[in-house]
């Protein structure tokens, strides 16, 4: 018997849930998954001044990256200690966007991970997931769980990379950094295509991950409806409704 239950239970590798949009949009999800938290987590960039007076000019720059607290973040150049005759100050970026970073980044991993895990038991032990009421059901609830997390966390963070580009914008930083010493122009500035193609990954994700969500749902025993009771012998064929 038990080693009956364990060749039921055991590793039975079968390729074919990949045809079907269960395992298919799953695919898609730990693909898309993957680009989400590369192109937000290993971003980097700098922003740059140009700064004159009279007898002085200077360029100072700021490189930020994820998790993108530009508070800490100051700005450096070829300046002397006292600039155009007045003493130096340190200039910094302003704001604090990590937690809509992060929180976006945390999402992405774990829903990287989740898809290893989803599809271990899609294409290995698919007999088990067909034959249990729980394990479908579990299913969908993470699914329908990481939609939600999708949309809330990709709007977060399509709101942070709207600040973050006005915060690290020269023409903005120009009209507040300068001082009654020198004057400020925009310097050199890093274009952020991949910080954009990560909210639109973010969106893409919500998009996957609510549509599996009615693959998995068809899955489950909510939506397989119970057979019709057995008639009773005893009781003949139903009546004709001539």
């Amino acid at each position: 018997m038990n080693r009956l239950t364990q060749k039921m239970s055991g590793l039975q590798l079968n390729f074919s849930p990949l045809k079907e949009p269960l395992g298919f949009i799953k695919v898609l999800e730990w693909f898309f998954s993957i680009f989400s938290f590369a192109t937000c987590g290993g971003y980097s960039g700098t922003t740059s001044l140009h700064l004159s007076c009279l007898n002085e000019t200077a360029i100072i720059e700021a490189t930020f990256r994820y998790p993108f607290r530009l508070n800490t973040v100051l700005f450096h150049g070829n300046y002397t200690e006292k600039f155009c005759g007045a003493p130096w100050n340190e200039l910094h970026l302003t704001g604090d966007y990590s937690s809509s970073a992060e929180f976006y980044v945390t999402v992405a991993v774990f829903a990287f991970l989740y898809c290893i895990g989803a599809l271990v038991l899609y294409l290995g032990f698919r007999h088990l997931y067909q034959d249990s009421i729980k394990l479908p059901l579990i299913d969908f609830i993470i699914t329908a769980i990481f939609a939600f997390l999708w949309l809330v966390s990709s709007s977060a963070w399509a709101k942070g990379l709207t600040d973050i580009k006005r915060v690290t914008n020269p023409t903005e930083l120009a009209k507040t950094s300068c001082s009654d010493h020198f004057t400020c122009t925009p310097g050199s500035e890093s274009r952020m295509g991949s910080l954009n193609i990560s909210v639109a990954f973010g969106f893409l994700n919500l998009i996957l991950w609510a549509g599996n969500a009615w693959f998995v749902y068809k899955e489950t025993n909510l939506h397989t409806q119970a057979p019709p009771p057995p008639s009773d012998p005893e009781q003949g064929p139903p009546p004709s409704n001539m």
